[in-house]
């Protein structure tokens, strides 16, 4: 304990009408290795209309660790966090969302990490069901992270470990006043701007990240593009505040264009919008792209990336559209090359792919570049060429374990083939070939009990892609022997079974 009577940390839930969805935090939080006596979590109750409000009291009668504070329904989880913040008592507050849940050593692991580099923000590996998560600031530990040196502008939720006094001497909160979207974005990158130190713990997955099946987590409605871009812009207008321009400023703007704004205008995301909420969205991100973006923001996107921007700018929703069909048919496609096994060792070799409608993705050579092939005319070469991005793309392989979603990245050797394509020989696709073996007494810190996916994951060019491969490796034990099932012959056992019904 840093003082007597002070817990370690403070948990701030706000929580509002999640009756058994609150279930899995309050387990998770019951199992912590952190002793009771050294942490409390302060629920805040927003004027919930179903039974939250007695479970939690109920909770709070059996466990002296936890508190509930109710309060009048404020429609959004900013007021309850706030309040959390003021009557909490620990040295460092966590925020937690009622239908998420924590890892069983995360507030242990957590603060020692605060400790040992003295941090006032320690930013957790994440795990996402059905939610994104910032996959490239886990990659690895980060005990002096900034928003110069690492990918730290990626991870804006604030589902994070908070020196409180810090949060205090800074005056850091949510912003009230009705339902305000991003208004994790508000506190989170004005924190980033005054932490003295921000650590980011990459080697445990701290803090899992849901969406819910009933689509009922309260952020999940589709937002109002006027008033959200009102969010957007004051985000902009601290990072405008707290840097000069220049590329930091346009590395951090490009975040927002491209999660904010970019991502709801690609894909089967942009096929599933209603038609006249599309064009007021597409009409906000021209007007900002062209009122506060400077040209290095939109440079610095992959090609793919650049050309949506572009046709967004020029207000061209028609070629967005047609855009999206042919890229809501982008996959990663791999296939197992080798196999071997001695042991807990295991080495798999891969080759993987994008496909498009089953044609791979193609580069047309011009002038000694690679430029990106789309299906439609009037995009400027500059916007699409791809030549340094393809020299950087690369292939991953990630084990991800079946029963938590934990995700582990594995070390590979790998090379990209340039392939000639069937259009001619002035055009080419990438084929990539990765290497990785994989020691089950120690992969995960040697935390290897459940069921592994194999996942072969693809960056190039604007696309991350993930292609499920069919292997999957059984650890009774921690540590122990895997049993391997290759799911190729088992297909291939249906599949043989099948015909022989079918011959019949």
């Amino acid at each position: 304990m840093a003082e007597v009577g002070v817990p370690k940390v403070s948990v701030v839930v706000p929580a509002y009408n999640c009756g058994p969805h609150i279930e899995k935090l309050v387990a998770s939080l019951l199992r912590q290795s952190l002793p009771a006596a050294e942490f409390e979590a302060v629920f805040v109750d927003d004027g919930s209309t179903d039974d939250t409000a007695e479970r939690l009291d109920r909770l709070a009668a059996k466990h002296s660790h936890i508190r509930v504070l109710h309060i009048e329904n404020s429609g959004w989880p900013s007021r309850p966090r706030n309040l959390g913040v003021e009557n909490a008592r620990g040295e460092y507050v966590f925020f937690a969302d009622d239908d998420d849940w924590v890892a069983d050593e995360a507030l242990e692991r957590l603060y020692a990490c605060a400790k040992t580099n003295d941090a006032d923000i320690v930013v957790g590996k994440m795990a996402g069901h059905g939610r994104p998560v910032p996959r490239e600031l886990f990659r690895k530990n980060r005990f002096e992270a900034t928003l110069e040196n690492s990918p730290l502008i990626d991870s804006l939720t604030c589902h994070k470990l908070f020196r409180r006094s810090f949060l205090n001497e800074h005056g850091l909160r949510f912003p009230e006043g009705g339902k305000r979207r991003l208004e994790d974005h508000a506190m989170v990158v004005r924190a980033y701007f005054l932490s003295r130190r921000t650590s980011v713990l990459s080697d445990y997955t701290c803090y899992h990240h849901v969406q819910r099946s009933d689509a009922r987590n309260v952020t999940a409605t589709q937002l109002d593009p006027s008033s959200y871009f009102v969010s957007v812009r004051d985000a902009l207008d601290t990072v405008d505040a707290n840097t000069e321009p220049g590329p930091l400023r346009d590395r951090l703007h490009r975040r927002w264009l491209r999660n904010e704004m970019l991502s709801r205008l690609r894909g089967k995301r942009l096929l599933n919008a209603p038609e006249d909420w599309l064009e007021q969205l597409a009409l906000e991100t021209q007007k900002v792209i062209q009122d506060r973006f400077a040209p290095g923001v939109a440079a610095g996107l992959p090609p793919l990336l650049r050309a949506v921007a572009y046709l967004a700018e020029r207000g061209r929703v028609a070629d967005l559209r047609r855009l999206a069909h042919w890229e809501a048919g982008i996959a990663a496609h791999g296939t197992i090359d080798e196999l071997q096994c001695d042991d807990r060792v295991v080495t798999v070799t891969i080759s993987a792919e994008l496909r498009s409608a089953g044609q791979p993705v193609g580069f047309r050579a011009d002038d000694g570049r690679d430029v990106l092939v789309l299906p439609m005319e009037e995009i400027a070469t500059e916007v699409l060429d791809a030549t340094a991005q393809v020299r950087k793309a690369r292939l991953d392989l990630v084990a991800r374990r079946r029963e938590t979603g934990d995700e582990i990245f594995l070390p590979v050797t790998f090379q990209t083939e340039r392939v000639t394509g069937t259009a001619g020989a002035d055009t080419v696709h990438l084929v990539h070939r990765a290497t990785t073996t994989i020691d089950f007494g120690a992969l995960n810190g040697g935390r290897t009990r459940g069921s592994w996916l194999l996942k072969a994951r693809i960056t190039n060019v604007g696309w991350t892609e993930d292609a499920r491969l069919p292997l999957l490796f059984i650890c009774r034990a921690d540590g122990s022997r895997p049993r391997i099932r290759d799911e190729r012959r088992v297909w291939n056992r249906v599949r043989s079974a099948v015909g022989r019904r079918i011959r019949r």
